[in-house]
Formats: C-alpha cells, sequence, structure tokens
C-alpha cells in the first residue's frame, strides 16, 4: 500500500487533494498537520473523510515545519486519538508521554537526515518497544548497501516496519519496500513538492512502478549507474512487464564508482536477477563476470547483467542495436537492401563503454573507423585496443567521414542546444547516428536534417537494446512498439 502525505498550507486545500487522490487510488493519506497555516481544525480535515489517515505533526528537527510549541504539538496529536483516527505517527522521544487510546494504531517514528546508523536493529527493537504497531525508520541513504541493510531490517522484523532511506541513493527502498514486507511506503502528491529527499510520486509509484502488484515473489530487475535520474528504462521495462503480466520490477539504482564492488555482492541479496549497465560503469563490470559473452572479448564493455546460480554473466546489446539500427539507413541512404558500410570511413565521437561497442561493430563488418574522444588518452586506449585510428577533438573536423556516429552525452537533456559536430561540416552524402535519445531530435539531428543528411536517432538504438536485454531477463519477446511509445511519451512531441 502507498501512503501518499499531503502538506498544504490551507485546509481546504488539503481536503481537495485528499478526495481527489482517493478518487485516483489511493488506500491511504498522510495528513501533515505541521504545514497548516493557523489553527488546526482536526474536525474539518477529519470529517467525512474518504479513506483512512496517518496524523503527522512533525517538528524542525525532524525535518517538519511546526510553528507552535511542544506542548501544543502533543496536544494536537491527542486531539487526533480522541477524534479516532486510525495512524498517529510519534517520535521515539514522545511516545511514552501520549498512552494508546481507542483504536487508533501506534507508528513509531525516528529521522536520521545524516547517515543510516550502524545499529540499526538496536535502534529498531527501542521503537518496537514503544507500545508500537509500527515502526517507521527514515534514514539517509549515502551508499547502496544502505538500501539492503533497511529492507533486510523490514523483511526480519517481527513488528510491521516502514523502512525509508531517504536522497537519490535510496529510492530502491521506497519501491521495494512493499515485496520486503513494508506495511507501506510512502509518496508525495506531486513529484515537484516532495517533503522528504528522494520521495517518488504517487503516479511515478502507480503508474511506472506498479506498487502495489509488487509483492514477495517479484522478481527485480533494474539499471546501474551514477547519475541515473535521468534514465527512461525504468518506463519502458515496467510497461513491458505489465503488459505481457510479468511479475517483476525494474528499479534505478544509483551506484558511484566505489560502491560498485559490494552492489554486486549485495544483487542477489535484493532478488536482483538481471540488470542494464550505464555511465560509468560499462567497462568496470566487464572485468568482474564469471561468464562473458563472446562479444565481450572485443568490446571490453557490457550493459547486460545475468544474476544466476551464484555466477554472473555478461552481454552487450549495445553492439547489436547500434548496427541493426545503422543497417536501416544504410539501406534507406543507398536504396537498396544489400548495402553496407564496408570500407566506409565511420567517426566515432567519444570513448566510453557505447563508443567501444559500435566502433567494435563497425569495424567487424568492414568499417574504417576512427576514434576521436573528448578525453584523448581514452580515445587512444581504444583506438589502439581495436586496432583503428584516432584523432584528437579539436581535429575531428580534418577526418572527411561518410558516418558519424554520436556516442557522447553532449546535447543530451537538460543541455539541448550543444552539439558534438558543427553543423557548417555536414554534408548530404553523410548518414548521421546520434546515441542521445533524450531529446529524440537533438540539436545533431535537427542540423542534419537541414543539410539532407540521413540520420538516426537515438530512440531507435535504445528501443533494440531495452528489446534485447528483456529477452535477455525473461526469455520473451516484448511489445516493441509499446517500449516505443511509451518511451516517445516520455521525452516529449517530437521536434524538428
Amino acid at each position: 500500500m502507498i501512503c501518499v502525505s499531503i502538506a498544504r498550507g490551507r485546509h481546504r486545500h488539503m481536503i481537495a487533494e485528499h478526495r481527489h487522490l482517493v478518487s485516483q487510488g489511493a488506500k491511504l493519506v498522510e495528513l501533515r498537520l505541521d504545514y497548516i497555516n493557523g489553527e488546526v481544525n482536526l474536525k474539518r480535515l477529519l470529517a467525512d473523510r474518504p479513506s483512512p489517515v496517518v496524523i503527522t505533526c512533525r517538528r524542525e528537527r525532524d525535518g517538519g515545519k511546526w510553528p507552535g510549541t511542544e506542548e501544543q504539538r502533543l496536544m494536537l496529536l491527542r486531539s487526533a486519538i480522541a477524534e479516532g483516527v486510525e495512524y498517529v505517527d510519534l517520535e521515539d522521544d514522545i511516545a511514552g508521554s501520549i498512552p494508546r487510546y481507542g483504536k487508533t494504531k501506534r507508528v513509531i517514528s525516528l529521522h536520521d537526515f545524516r547517515r543510516t546508523p550502524d545499529n540499526l536493529e538496536e535502534i529498531h527493537a527501542r521503537l518496537a518497544s514503544l507500545d508500537a504497531d509500527i515502526v517507521k525508520l527514515a534514514t539517509m541513504g549515502n551508499t547502496p548497501h544502505d538500501n539492503l541493510r533497511i529492507l533486510s531490517l523490514i523483511k526480519n522484523s517481527k513488528v510491521p516496519t516502514v523502512g525509508i532511506c531517504m536522497g537519490d541513493v535510496g529510492t530502491p527502498s521506497r519501491i521495494l519496500a512493499g515485496k520486503f514486507g513494508a506495511p507501506f511506503t510512502f509518496a508525495t502528491f506531486h513529484h515537484e513538492r516532495t517533503l522528504a529527499p528522494g520521495q517518488l510520486s504517487f503516479t511515478q509509484m502507480n503508474d511506472i512502478y506498479h506498487y502495489n502488484r509488487l509483492n514477495a515473489e517479484t522478481k527485480v530487475y533494474g539499471v546501474i549507474g551514477d547519475p541515473i535520474g535521468h534514465s527512461l528504462s525504468p518506463i519502458v521495462h515496467n510497461a513491458a512487464f505489465r503488459r505481457l503480466d510479468i511479475n517483476a520490477v525494474y528499479v534505478p539504482f544509483r551506484v558511484p564508482r566505489e560502491h560498485l564492488d559490494q552492489f554486486l555482492l549485495d544483487a542477489p541479496k535484493l532478488d536482483i536477477h538481471g540488470l542494464s549497465v550505464t555511465i560509468p560503469h560499462k567497462e568496470a563490470v566487464a572485468k568482474k563476470l564469471d561468464v562473458a559473452d563472446e562479444s565481450l572479448t572485443g568490446i571490453g564493455a557490457a550493459n547486460t547483467l545475468l544474476f544466476k546460480d551464484g555466477k554472473i554473466t555478461g552481454y552487450n546489446t549495445d553492439c547489436r542495436a547500434a548496427l541493426g539500427s545503422l543497417e536501416e539507413a544504410i539501406a534507406e541512404h543507398f536504396g537498396r537492401a544489400d548495402a553496407t558500410l564496408a570500407h566506409q570511413t565511420a567517426l566515432v565521437l567519444g570513448a566510453g563503454g557505447a563508443a567501444k561497442a559500435i566502433a567494435y561493430g563497425l569495424k567487424k563488418i568492414g568499417a574504417a573507423v576512427v576514434i576521436s574522444g573528448r578525453t584523448s588518452e581514452r580515445a587512444e586506449q581504444l583506438a589502439k585496443s581495436l586496432e583503428c585510428k584516432t584523432v584528437d577533438w579539436n581535429s575531428r573536423y580534418s577526418v572527411h567521414p561518410d558516418v558519424i556516429v554520436n556516442c557522447t552525452p553532449v546535447g543530451m537533456h537538460p543541455n539541448v542546444d550543444a552539439t558534438p559536430y558543427d553543423k557548417h561540416h555536414l554534408r548530404p552524402s553523410m548518414i548521421v547516428f546520434d546515441t542521445v535519445y533524450n531529446p529524440e531530435n537533438t540539436l545533431l539531428l535537427k542540423e542534419a536534417r537541414s543539410q539532407s543528411c540521413t540520420v538516426v536517432s537515438g530512440v531507435e538504438m535504445f528501443v533494440r537494446q531495452a528489446r534485447l536485454q528483456f529477452q535477455q531477463f525473461t526469455g520473451q519477446d516484448p511489445p516493441a512498439e509499446l517500449m516505443r511509445d511509451v518511451l516517445k511519451r516520455a521525452i516529449g512531441p517530437a521536434k524538428y
């Protein structure tokens, strides 16, 4: 169950949002009394309420906005219990001074905005001893391992426990709480009005992650990277899971470089069966595999991991997806189905994991590949490993390519006014492929069209590689058109 927090300054707005949320399917809401301007009228807020409520009145030190005295706050919480609210949230230091009364259930809570303490179990036991119906622990997630610690606490607790790691590192704990046994998790009314770091909206939790469908048997998949908030992979994969009625969820995991090893050890304990891999981990994970697909020997970068029988198997779907997208463009460009890029010059911009995969594939089909990266040392290393040419980034216009492939993030949202290749160097005979998919129509592609180039968007490559990953994850063919449609809706209408 999702508990949706409502924090508005006026009673009528709080009441209106409560009714709206219930009409959208919410089963439980939290009324944040500390946000009300002026005197709180409990009877008005609770009269004819359309769903059960959690009454919370948070002090500033606990992340709230209560402006009054502590005596007034305690009186308000006691009054809520006397009114017969379904739940009341009591911080650990005041729980002893507010006795149980009637049918109101007691949520005994503690918030730590700095860290996830080492002695979680000890803290939990103390909160549970305070006549708790539910224990709530909200701590700052500073490492991905904190998610496993808080979710394990939920799973192993005899007292129903709501456990949350705050911050973007802690987002998985909010999504997976129900799978591990939490009675509910928290969401906000709207994604622009979060009440705690890393909090998702009710719409996101409901429409993207299908939270209320998750259970102990739900298989976990996800994407790892740093940063990861921009990734649209969860929207695409979760839509496909829902369409095919697969009991699985796809979760974004922000994993800083220094925590990658620990995260891979934690993955099976989180019931992770497969992962997509993005910047900056594609090359690093390729060195940590138990089993590697044969293409990885030449590419040296993995974007897909499977966890099975205690082993990690790695694949690269970037190469196949990119070549598949290019093959269609080549046939269109030359006007015949058997056209290839053999003996054509391909300028690959970038030297990361995607560039490695695409340059490898291009070289394998006989193209003359030239690497140009913003970090010259990485570009030289990549060119050496593939036995192809390289040019300095500032000299990239000295190459006269038939194909340009952008594998840098230049032009990615929100930096949509940037391009890695100047318009004046584009020629109608070129094929221009931009692996950036958000926005679909990058400045590079817009300018390439204006110069009558044949263009390939990152959306096509993204959908192809996502389909290949989905097949690896589930053994089933995903609904490709659905994947494409939800991706395009997420990044907005095409603009040419």
